[in-house]
């Protein structure tokens, strides 16, 4: 009778009667989704309580009714499984309610290791709304959970029509959205639209950088609706709003209609150049690299969807965000996910373009990181080629002075030496602190590969006294210097030098400089006998380069695990670890004319304990293992020391040819390599795979890894 009233618009005496009536009850009045007819609720609501002081109104609505004395309270989404844990997602409301509604539709549903990685990304990406949920649990039995999840691009065509005697606006995802997207004036409207180019959260400066001034007023509009979810702060600190995926998705689509796409995302990409830009000073400067660093953190997502629409229409912006968050995806470890993008954009831009040269000198340093040095070298050199003969530039002087780090480590001094100083000397002339400090340690890395640690130390010392040089640099300085005195076996310096630059990398995130910093300090703890503390470093610094993708680094990790495995008795595997790190060297391009007598000691040492044929086993085992093995096999090594292990006696109950397998998986072979190898079809390889997997419970080719490493399988 209420809900009939209220939807007629009522009448003063139509409020006095119905006041009346409740005058002397004790009463909780409820009006059940209102907003569209917010006002006249508003209106009844007000009389009511003013007339009865015993009554009480619980009303539900996208928007607030707005009056006085009105308490809020706004109802979030169900809550949200963490994807990968079935346990978890088992306990997550989202899961339970699609559960019981999947069982519904189709009997034989259950929750299991297949369906619950599946419906667990489902319900997140319908932001744990409970009718998206219900209507995509629908489909189960049509689809399946695996299909329905690779369908949810075209959700609104997908989740509709299940509930006949459901309201209208319930029958469909998409009715559900456009009723209240229809409750908003024009300017809210299109201020919905335009937002929907945003892809994660984002500041009230964002939305006013994309739909103009008016934005402010209609961003407090949507957050009344239940259209953005209310602001928090994000990693930098700074107050955020959100669109929910389902939303996001159907105003892109009102946004492609209507013809604003391309406006939106070029406005969208100006935004992200100008943050990007400021961002970027902020992280060459010696105060506000953290600030800058949590900037672009917050930003990461919309950063990567603006570079990428970027390198496709617009090489110009390209240029300058690759420019702008370079120094950034260093930091955070982050360079060699980009990859993929820097080839794009390498080959759609004209050769000596600053979209082409950013995209090449990046890709020289993606390479010298993956340590694949001959590929630095290519593509560092096709840039000296095309602008060696330009003006001095910071981007001259970056590539030279990246050239000279490179040469060094494949044995070229004299040439390492010549690109250094004169990366140097153009730095200078720039009055550019980076590009110094890039070239010093240019000449530090020669002098150190040709043996003569004095003026090594000096140079590196010289290096970290440049004024104004950004955080990131100063610690590569203090890396340097720190190996360079452990080198020359100065303990104590090294030690204080290693764990000052330690601390603030880790205060500072440097992922970059924190792999190399805690070999350096594993080498430290080895050298004065601290062996669980080398582990635990060496196992830190594998786990963040195999997450980084830095094989460098894991170079050195391998190096030091092997030094690690020698001083605690484990001999053959110090010589499987030394010979799977000099073969990856050699395949690297590495040469130093430096020797290293103390790995050669230890390796004397380890070859008379075991004799010729043990050693001769351990060393092939080493040189046979890929990187990504060899770096598995560390942190096996490094891993607190157990009872006799559960792998070993998994791997004994395999047969011969599940060994074999395993082994192959092992290093690194595909399941059509082993087919090959082994005269057998790919369904039979998987056949077998299945077989492994229902006996070992090792899901993963990096978990049959380590079985095989752990069961001494390879």
């Amino acid at each position: 009778m209420v809900a009939a009233w209220v939807r007629d618009l009522p009448g003063t005496s139509q409020v006095e009667a119905l006041a009346r009536v409740l005058a002397r009850q004790q009463l909780l009045l409820v009006l059940d989704n209102c907003e569209h007819v917010i006002g006249s609720a508003a209106e009844l609501s007000a009389g009511l309580l003013l007339a009865c002081d015993d009554v009480r109104v619980l009303a539900t609505s996208r928007e607030p009714l707005r009056m006085a004395g009105e308490t809020r309270y706004r109802l979030g989404p169900l809550t949200l499984p963490a994807v990968d844990d079935l346990a978890d997602a088992a306990r997550a409301e989202a899961v339970a309610l699609f559960v019981d509604r999947a069982c519904g539709a189709d009997a034989r549903f259950a929750l299991d290791g297949q369906t619950g990685p599946a419906v667990a990304r489902i319900v997140a990406r319908l932001d744990g709304m409970p009718l998206a949920i219900e209507l995509a649990a629908a489909r189960v039995e049509a689809l399946g959970a695996t299909q329905l999840l690779d369908r949810l691009d075209d959700r609104f065509a997908l989740l509709a029509g299940t509930d006949r005697l459901a309201a209208g606006r319930h029958r469909s995802l998409a009715a559900t959205v456009e009723w209240s997207y229809r409750l908003l004036d024009e300017p809210e409207q299109r201020v919905f639209r335009h937002l929907s180019v945003l892809p994660a959260m984002f500041t009230l400066d964002a939305a006013e950088a994309i739909a103009g001034q008016e934005a402010t007023l209609a961003v407090l509009r949507l957050v009344e609706c239940s259209l953005l979810v209310p602001p928090r702060p994000g990693p930098d600190g700074r107050s955020r709003y959100a669109m929910l995926e389902t939303l996001r998705s159907y105003g892109a689509g009102l946004l492609a209609e209507a013809g604003e796409q391309d406006r939106a995302r070029a406005a969208l990409a100006r935004y992200a150049v100008s943050i990007a830009e400021d961002a970027g000073a902020g992280l060459l400067t010696v105060t506000g690299e953290s600030a800058a660093a949590r900037w672009l953190d917050a930003e990461d997502a919309t950063m990567a969807a603006v570079l990428a629409w970027a390198v496709e229409h617009d090489l110009d912006t390209a240029a300058r965000l690759v420019t702008a968050l370079s120094l950034w995806w260093l930091l955070r470890g982050r360079l060699a996910g980009q990859e993929p993008l820097l080839h794009d954009m390498a080959g759609r831009a004209e050769p000596g373009t600053d979209g082409w040269c950013a995209a090449q000198l990046w890709l020289g340093w993606a390479a010298h990181q993956a340590a694949d040095l001959p590929q630095a070298l290519q593509l560092r050199a096709a840039v000296i080629d095309v602008i060696g003969n330009r003006p001095p530039s910071q981007l001259l002087a970056d590539c030279l002075a990246d050239q000279s780090v490179t040469l060094a480590n494949v044995g070229q001094l004299a040439e390492a030496t010549r690109h250094a100083r004169r990366a140097l000397a153009m730095a200078r002339e720039l009055n550019y602190p980076l590009g110094q400090v890039l070239a010093m340690n240019g000449l530090t890395i020669a002098a150190s590969m040709a043996g003569d640690l004095e003026d090594a130390v000096q140079l590196a010392r010289q290096a970290g006294q440049i004024p104004d040089i950004p955080g990131i640099a100063a610690r590569v300085c203090g890396e340097l210097l720190a190996a360079l005195l452990a080198k020359a076996g100065d303990q104590a310096a090294a030690e204080e030098a290693c764990a000052a630059t330690l601390a603030q990398a880790r205060d500072a995130g440097d992922l970059n400089t924190l792999g190399e910093l805690l070999y350096v300090m594993a080498d430290l703890d080895l050298r004065a006998g601290r062996t669980g503390d080398a582990a635990a470093h060496l196992r830190e610094a594998a786990q963040m380069q195999l997450s980084a993708g830095t094989w460098f680094t894991m170079l050195n990790v391998l190096s030091g695990c092997g030094h690690l495995c020698s001083a605690t008795g484990r001999f053959a595997e110090a010589i499987t670890l030394w010979a799977a790190h000099d073969r990856l060297e050699e395949q690297g391009g590495f040469i130093s004319q430096y020797a290293d007598t103390r790995q050669d000691d230890a390796l004397l040492k380890a070859q008379q304990a075991l004799g010729p044929g043990r050693a001769r086993v351990a060393e092939q085992r080493g040189a046979a293992m890929s990187l990504a093995t060899a770096a598995e096999y560390a942190l096996l090594l490094t891993a607190p020391r157990l009872p006799p292990s559960q792998e070993a006696r998994v791997a004994a109950g395999l047969s011969g040819r599940e060994r074999e397998l395993v082994t192959l998986v092992a290093q690194g072979r595909t399941d059509a390599d082993i087919a090959a190898q082994l005269y057998i079809s790919i369904s039979t390889v998987r056949s077998h795979l299945d077989r492994i997997r229902d006996k070992t419970g090792c899901r993963r080719r990096a978990d049959l890894t380590r079985l095989a490493l752990g069961g001494s399988l390879i």
